[in-house]
Parts: C-alpha cells; sequence; structure tokens
C-alpha cells in the first residue's frame, strides 16, 4: 500500500475539550504530529501574553493545530461523494490544516514585530526545508510539500482547498474562537459549530453555506467580533504585550552597542544580527525566551532589568484612551516631561492600537483574503451574506479603530510631590 494510504492498525484520538476527540487515522497525519517541529508547538501559547489577564489562557498552537485538523476532516467527511468535490484532494487538506501555523514563534506577533520576521515565511521554510516535516511529506509525493505550501500560502490553484483553512468561515477560526473562549473563560466566542459544519456545502473555488444555516454563521460572525475586543485586544493582555516588545528592543539595542551581558543571549543572536536561520528559529521557545528574561531580572542595565521584572511578575504599565492623531501636542509634551523626570519616554511611554474589521464583502483591488461568504439558496443561487443579513450588514466593511496610552504609573508617583514636572504629567494622563 502507498504511503499516502496508509492508515493506522487502529484509530488514535487525542481528547480534547473543545471538539471532545481528535481523530487520526491516517499514518501520514499520525507520524506528522510526532515530529518535533509539531512538537515544538506545545512550547508556544496560543494566545501570547493574554495569560495575564485570562489565567487559563496557557493553551498552546499545538492544541489550536490539532483541533483546526479535526475540523478540516469532519468537514471533508460531509463533503464525501458531493459535487465539486475531489476526494484526492483530502490528505492534502489534513496536511494544510494541521501544520497551517506550524511556522509561529514564542510571542508570535511580538517577535515578528521588533525582529521583522513573518511566521508564514517560517512555516513555508520548515514545510520545504530540512526537516522532519518536510521527509514526511516528501514519502507521499515529492511535490507534495509544495502543495501544502501553496494552500497555507494561498496560491494553491483550487480555491476550494484554500477556503477551507483560510476565509472568512474556515476551520481556522472556527476552532481559535471557541477554543480561546474555553481558555479565557467568556462566553462570546460559542457558536454552533456542528450547525455550520451540517450546511457547508463545495462549490467551485470556495465554501458555501445553505441558506438555511444563516443564523449560526451570523452567530459566529457576532462571536468572532466580540473575541476581538473583549479577548484579543484586551488593554491588560496589551499592556503586557508593550512590556514584551520593549523588552526584546532594549537586549536588542544592548547588544549592538557590546553590552556584557551576565549570560551571553546565544539564543537570540541570529535575531539581534537579522540573520535568523531554520534551526535558531526552532531552538527558540516561550520556555527558552521565560528563562532569559528571569536572567534579565538582574542585569546591570536598569531598563531591561526594570522591564523583565514587570513582565515576570505582572507589574505592568496602567493605560488611559488617548488618540495621538489628535493629541499630537501632549504627547509632545509628555515625552519631554519624561525625559526631564528621568524616565525614558522611549521604554515607558508608548501609544498602541488596535483595529478589527469583522466582516467585509469583496471589493475589487483589495485584498484578496476578504472573499465574502455566499449563502446558497434552494433554488441554486449564490447570495452574499451581508445582503441576505441585516445583523451582518450592520457591521460590514466597518473598521473599529482603539488607541491607549501606555506608561509605568508607580514611577510618575514616586516622583517628589513638590515636582511641577509630576504635577503636569498627571494633568495631561488624568485631566
Amino acid at each position: 500500500m502507498a504511503y499516502k494510504d496508509e492508515k493506522l492498525h487502529e484509530e488514535k484520538v487525542f481528547k480534547d475539550p473543545v471538539h471532545r476527540y481528535v481523530h487520526v487515522r491516517d499514518r501520514v497525519i499520525w507520524d506528522l504530529i510526532g515530529t518535533p517541529e509539531f512538537q515544538r508547538l506545545r512550547r508556544v501559547k496560543q494566545l501570547g501574553t493574554s495569560y495575564t489577564t485570562f489565567h487559563g489562557a496557557e493553551h498552546s498552537r499545538f492544541n489550536h493545530s490539532l483541533g483546526v485538523y479535526e475540523i478540516v476532516r469532519r468537514i471533508i467527511n460531509n463533503f464525501e461523494n458531493r459535487p465539486n468535490w475531489n476526494e484526492d484532494e483530502r490528505l492534502l487538506c489534513l496536511a494544510a490544516a494541521l501544520l497551517h501555523d506550524l511556522g509561529h514563534g514564542p510571542f508570535s506577533h511580538s517577535f515578528e514585530k521588533v525582529f521583522k520576521l513573518d511566521h508564514e515565511d517560517f512555516t513555508r521554510k520548515i514545510i520545504l526545508g530540512d526537516t522532519g516535516v518536510n521527509a514526511i511529506l516528501r514519502r507521499v509525493d515529492d511535490n507534495f510539500p509544495h502543495k501544502v505550501a501553496e494552500v497555507i500560502n494561498k496560491t494553491y490553484e483550487n480555491k476550494l482547498v484554500v477556503s477551507l483553512i483560510s476565509s472568512q468561515i474556515d476551520a481556522d477560526r472556527m476552532d481559535y474562537l471557541q477554543r480561546d473562549a474555553y481558555f479565557t473563560g467568556v462566553s462570546y466566542g460559542h457558536f454552533d459549530m456542528e450547525r455550520i459544519l451540517r450546511v457547508m456545502r463545495p462549490m467551485e473555488d470556495q465554501v458555501v453555506v445553505k441558506e438555511s444555516g444563516m443564523h449560526a454563521v451570523e452567530d459566529y460572525i457576532m462571536s468572532r467580533y466580540q473575541m476581538y475586543w473583549q479577548v484579543y485586544f484586551h488593554p491588560v493582555t496589551r499592556s503586557a504585550e508593550v512590556i514584551l516588545t520593549k523588552i526584546l528592543h532594549r537586549a536588542k539595542e544592548l547588544y549592538e552597542n557590546q553590552y556584557s551581558f551576565y549570560l551571553e543571549p546565544y539564543h537570540f543572536t541570529s535575531f539581534f544580527a537579522g540573520e535568523v536561520d531554520l534551526q535558531d528559529y526552532l531552538k527558540l521557545d516561550e520556555n527558552v525566551v521565560m528563562y532569559y528574561f528571569q536572567i534579565w531580572k538582574d542585569e546591570i542595565d536598569p531598563v531591561l532589568s526594570d522591564l523583565c521584572k514587570r513582565f515576570v511578575d505582572r507589574h505592568l504599565f496602567k493605560y488611559v484612551e488617548f488618540n495621538p492623531n489628535q493629541q499630537m501636542s501632549e504627547w509632545m509634551e509628555l515625552h519631554k516631561l519624561f525625559q526631564k523626570a528621568g524616565i525614558d519616554p522611549d521604554y515607558y511611554l508608548v501609544v498602541d492600537s488596535s483595529s478589527d474589521l469583522p466582516y467585509d464583502f469583496y471589493r475589487p483591488g483589495e485584498e484578496g483574503e476578504r472573499l465574502p461568504i455566499h449563502l446558497l439558496r434552494p433554488n441554486g443561487e449564490l447570495k452574499e451574506l451581508s445582503r441576505q443579513s441585516d445583523i451582518v450588514e450592520s457591521i460590514s466593511g466597518k473598521k473599529r479603530t482603539d488607541h491607549k496610552l501606555y506608561f509605568p504609573k508607580d514611577l510618575i508617583e514616586g516622583l517628589s510631590n513638590r515636582s511641577k514636572t509630576k504635577k503636569r504629567i498627571l494633568e495631561i494622563l488624568y485631566g
């Protein structure tokens, strides 16, 4: 029997709090899960710094990746023998679903911003490079790693396959909304996924939903909207992320200035130099990062030491609403006042902005990922979701942006009460 068709002697299952069970029967999928590159995802949190706000948010990219695989497995089981579905694409869909987040690094988005990296690039490098994952994919077919990479990169020729893991209603989003809601303890992310899976239908270039399932899709869209503002953009989580980002900037700056660290940060060396190779990338996980942060708490450099203490011990920055576009003069004055007070504004005065577009219909010339959700009517006609749903229409195309100013309140309060600088800083911050 060809490797691609090989089944395990008996089905393996992972007990899962969201989907109850994750089922694995394909030898290829079981072997991919066992690779060092996939096991690394156990050591990368799904929600980055959110655990500082929601103490249950300790789940990993490993959990989520298995969940996306399971949803895709269920979808394609429902697609079996339907028009427009090619059973030959089955293993490709499962492998791409499982591996879609393979390139995420520790505290993913903060790392990407500071070191100008892209986790999608590293996903591609792991799949196509000298790795255990690549060796298994090549056993299926020499071209199979490239196909998997193309699906994840959204360049694969069959757009139906791509839409299963990357569209406005895909397995990726359906898993992370429910999983993140479960582990943060909030109710916003719950929706009737079983209903959605039952009414999904394969079309030539995307998955569509039967019109009778519209209300379940509305629920899903609103769940996503609420989760972004109540969980993903929570200001306390963002405060931890701001401090994390500043730690990395400070360590990089010190390294570039030949600062002598107590412990040579060799895990970070190629990141600081901007020459990150795949092996260095795979060695860096959140356990390693937190080890360095613990060490750096005792560094001589006062900024690095203070920021690491704040992050590790959860002594975060406070925040106020602040729009830099409308308050530029106050921002500049605060910058000077912080310098005068001996508080480095480059590290202790940060504007952070969050924005989200909950749902959008496709607009020619704009980002292709905004392929709309289509409803399939009984007569076979397709209707774009926001044209049929008043609820979705009310939030379509409406980008919401939020600005916060983060600062160390304790350092400001530690200034002399007779200080005019302190008085003016507090006036600007609190009115």
